[in-house]
Parts: structure tokens; sequence; C-alpha cells
């Protein structure tokens, strides 16, 4: 789908937004319009919940866990599956699916904010009191900024639409790729003003706030280098995090990843993430837990769903030497293994609580066995009972996580870290011990670029992050880590076929343009140009 049909789409879902009780319900089939609507909070609020959900339905369904995690070599499994081969091992073209559908969720979002950005900028000169109005453009502006941060470092170069509108004039449909630096620029200008007008405390629980702005800010900048600046913006989260710290902060890190209840109610670690329901099903439901969950835990009733293990944890996650090391709580809490159970997971196979048993040699609905006899247990909620709704497609209402406060600790790590080889700074120290030993592993009186890479591995597998890592180290440093990784699976003699991917070219660090695209509109062939003049 062109990037002139994305934003008109919007367009028109834009002008069906209405509210509920739920800023995730459906809206209603009947048109409102500028002069007859968005006269009070309550029906902002319903227009710019949606931006949280189904418009990213194309990447959270397998182009997530596709560039973020196949890429940075934290899940394999995936050799000959046509859905991630490429990605497996970096040989991804223009025609890719995954890359398509990368390109199409992350415009569609940015193309409706971009209509509601411009909707209640026009509503504003209908009233005497826009602040409702302006918390609604900057809830908007912090989705778009989000949508072109991951633009920019997924693609590089990349076209920046303003205003969608602009391209319904004659001859205004071809839009070229502008340089990675402005499409950043871009994205930091939309998230200065969500920081300057988002509520201190989200106003319903799930919207984002200042202090996430100001948490992406820092990312941001962290992926620039600026380390001044990432420091600055993540110190100002924690400084907010020490004195609120019933209002953010470090959450039970398994159970945020288990339960919907826990992450998507008053969850202090979640900055923000994407918000899904059950009974919205493939077109607002998290679909995760289909394509990483073990078969003999959703095959038998009550749920009577699909796990197809599609991908799974690398060897390079599970060695000890490269992945979790032997005392870090994160693996029983990231990754089932051969043993692990939860009494609360009832099943027809399991009426006593799920054990996860590997000892079958086949997986059937009581059995489990993968190429690294393992699954992901990040994003898996278990099967369908009271208080958590599993559809018979697997799809539930756990929460997507985009930035949460232990990034902004790490970024800040980092940041004061710098350009240097290792640091003691204490600040640093501070943050950095923050996360470490939640984990439970015991404090470090220092650390170097390498372990604060290693960490955020850890800490971040299997959500769709860690290759933005590995990417923004340069070719070189990104080629040596790639090398090292195993990223190949056992056969059913035990026995390793190891597979090592290959960086060859610094182009490999960003996806294609679709060929879709560029077919429509040949500018994208083109080499980038300036945005700001």
């Amino acid at each position: 789908m062109r990037v002139q049909n994305i934003f008109l789409l919007s367009m028109l879902a834009c002008m069906s937004l209405a509210c509920k009780k739920s800023f995730l319900d459906s809206p209603p089939t009947t048109a409102p319009t500028t002069e007859n609507y968005y006269t009070n909070a309550e029906q902002v609020n319903g227009a710019t919940g949606l931006l949280y959900n189904y418009v990213w339905n194309d990447w959270s369904d397998k182009a997530f866990i596709g560039v973020g995690d196949i890429l940075g070599g934290t899940v394999t499994g995936v050799q000959g599956n046509a859905q991630y081969n490429s990605f497996y091992n970096f040989n991804i073209q223009s025609t890719d699916g995954l890359v398509l559908d990368t390109w199409r969720s992350c415009y569609k979002a940015a193309g409706q904010a971009a209509v509601l950005i411009q909707t209640f900028e026009d509503k504003k000169k209908q009233v005497a009191d826009a602040a409702y109005l302006n918390v609604g453009i900057a809830e908007a502006r912090f989705i778009r900024g989000f949508a072109y941060f991951y633009i920019g470092r997924t693609f590089g170069d990349a076209p920046i639409i303003n205003s969608p509108v602009d391209l319904t004039a004659p001859g205004k449909d071809q839009v070229p790729r502008y340089f990675q630096k402005d499409v950043l620029r871009f994205a930091l200008e939309d998230l200065a003003y969500a920081e300057a007008n988002l509520p201190e405390v989200s106003y319903q629980d799930g919207r984002v706030t200042r202090y996430s702005a100001k948490g992406l800010m820092a990312k941001i900048y962290l992926y620039q280098k600026d380390y001044a600046n990432a420091a600055k913006k993540a110190k100002e989260v924690i400084d907010y995090a020490t004195a609120h710290p019933t209002l953010l902060g470090l959450n039970n890190y398994r159970d945020m990843f288990t339960s919907s209840q826990v992450a998507n109610n008053k969850n202090i670690e979640n900055l923000f993430s994407l918000r899904w329901l059950a009974a919205m099903g493939w077109n607002g439901a998290n679909r995760y837990q289909l394509y990483v969950g073990p078969q003999p835990l959703l095959r038998p009733k009550p749920t009577g769903a699909n796990g197809y293990s599609a991908v799974i944890p690398s060897f390079d996650m599970l060695n000890s030497n490269t992945g979790y090391y032997p005392s870090d709580g994160r693996r029983g809490w990231s990754v089932m293994e051969q043993g692990f159970h939860r009494d609360d997971w009832v099943n027809e196979s399991y009426p006593a609580g799920f054990t996860y048993d590997t000892t079958g040699l086949a997986t059937d609905d009581k059995f489990i066995f993968t190429g690294t006899r393992s699954n992901i247990l990040k994003y898996v909620v278990g099967p369908n009972r009271s208080g958590e709704v599993v559809t018979p497609d697997s799809h539930n209402s756990m929460s997507t996580y985009i930035l949460r406060y232990a990034d902004v600790l790490l970024i800040y790590a980092e940041a004061i870290l710098g350009t240097g080889n290792s640091t003691s700074d204490a600040e640093a120290l501070k943050a950095y011990n923050a996360v470490h030993q939640r984990a439970q592993m015991n404090p470090v009186t220092s650390f170097t670029k390498d372990e604060l890479l290693h960490e955020r591995k850890v800490e971040f597998a299997f959500e769709g992050d860690y290759w933005f890592d590995i990417q923004r180290q340069g070719f070189a440093k990104a080629q040596q880590m790639i090398a090292a990784q195993e990223r190949g699976t056992k056969g059913s003699n035990g026995q390793i076929n190891s597979f090592r991917a290959t960086l060859s070219s610094a182009s490999q660090l960003f996806l294609p343009v679709p060929q879709s695209e560029t077919v429509i509109d040949p500018l994208l062939l083109q080499p980038a140009v300036a945005y700001y003049k």
C-alpha cells in the first residue's frame, strides 16, 4: 500500500472515531464532523485511544519480533519459515512481507495521528478553551513521534509526511526519502510538544504522560549518541520516580509479562505500551502468544487454541556465557524450559497445573519439543480462565511494552558512560544496579560498555528491541556481535546444527523500502534529501 493511500485511509478512519468507557472500544458507524464533534475531552480521548491499538496490527503481528528479536538473535528456530527466514539469515528483500508490514503499520499510525493533530488544531479555532484539545494533540504527537523514531531506526532515510492532506493535491503524491537525522529530529519535535502538553499523571490508565515523552526522548538522544541530552531527560524521569515511587518505578518482572491484569492496571513500569482487548479479536487483541506459546499449554481445553512455537529462545540467549548468567532470575521469568511449572495454568492435559515437558521427543497436546527445547515465556498468559480471557485464536489482552522504566534507568547509566569504555560513577551504578539487582544479581562496582549492552540484552529479550542495540553500535561492531551468535537448533539426536549469520554490508543495518512503494513512487529509489532547509 503506497504512503498516500495509507494516509488517506487514516483520514477516513479518524472521521469515525468516538468515545466509550474503554478507550479501546470499537468506534460507532456514524461519522462526526469537526463542526459538531470534539466539543469535550471525552470525545477527543475516544479518538486518540485507537492510536494505541489497531493501527499497529500489521507490525505487532510478526514484524515486531521479526525486526527486534530475529535480527537481534535473541530468538531462533525460524529457518525454513517463509515468514521469518530472511530475517534469520539477513537475506532481506524489498518484497518481504514483514518489511511491508513494518512500513505500512508505522505510516498508518503516523498518518492517523497526523490527521487527528490537524483536526484538533482546526477545532481549536472554534472553541474558547482549547486545553482539552492541546492534550489530544500532545497524545497524537507522542504516537507520531514514536512512529517516526521506529521508521528512522528501521529504514534509515525515509519519507516524512507532516500533513496528509498535502498528498491529495495534484502532483504532490510523490514523496522523497529524507535523511535519517531529519526523521529523528521530526520525532523529537513531536515529543517535545508532548512533553510540554501531556499531564504529569495519566488521565486514564494506559495513556502516555509527560514522563513517557521524556523517556522516549532520552531513548532517541541515546540512539543519536547525544549523551548529554539522553542523561538529562532520563534523569528527569528518574527524579520524578524517586519522588513518586507509587507512580513510577520497577514492578514484579515475571507477573508483568504473564498477567494482563498486572500489565494493564497501574503498572508503574509501563511508560508506554500498546493496549489490546481479547474481545476485539484479530483487529485489536494481542496475538503474540499464538506464535510463541507451546501447543500443550494452549491446544487442550479450556482454551482449544494454537501455540505454534514459531519463534523460540536462541542458544545464544540460553548460553550462560552469552545470554542469561546462571544466577539471573530473568531466565526463569522469560523462558520456559524442562520442568517449568505454573499451578494456575490448568488445562485438560495438566489438571494440576501446567508443566513444561520435553521428554516426549515430539510435540503434541502433552509434550513440547522445539529446536532449543525451550519456549518464550514473556507475553504468554496461559490458558483461558477466570480473570484472564484467552480466545480460541490464542488472542488475549496483554499489553505490548514499548518503553519501560528499566529502559530509562539503563539509558541513564549508558549516557553517563558515554564514549568511555567503563565507569564507576555513583549515579550510573545506582541506575544500573536497580535493574541488575531486581534480577537477583549481586550489585556491581563498575561496568563496561559490553556489560551494559549485555544487561540490555537479557532485560529486554523478546520485547522487539535488541536489534537496535546492535545496530546503533555501527557496522563493524554490529558485524562482530552478529557473527558471535549461535542461531542454530538441535536436531532429534540432540546435536546442535550450528548456524552463524553474517553481516556483509552496512546497508543490512536497515530494512529496504518495500518494492510496492518504490514502483509507485520512484523518488524513494533516489538519494535522500534534506527535510529541514
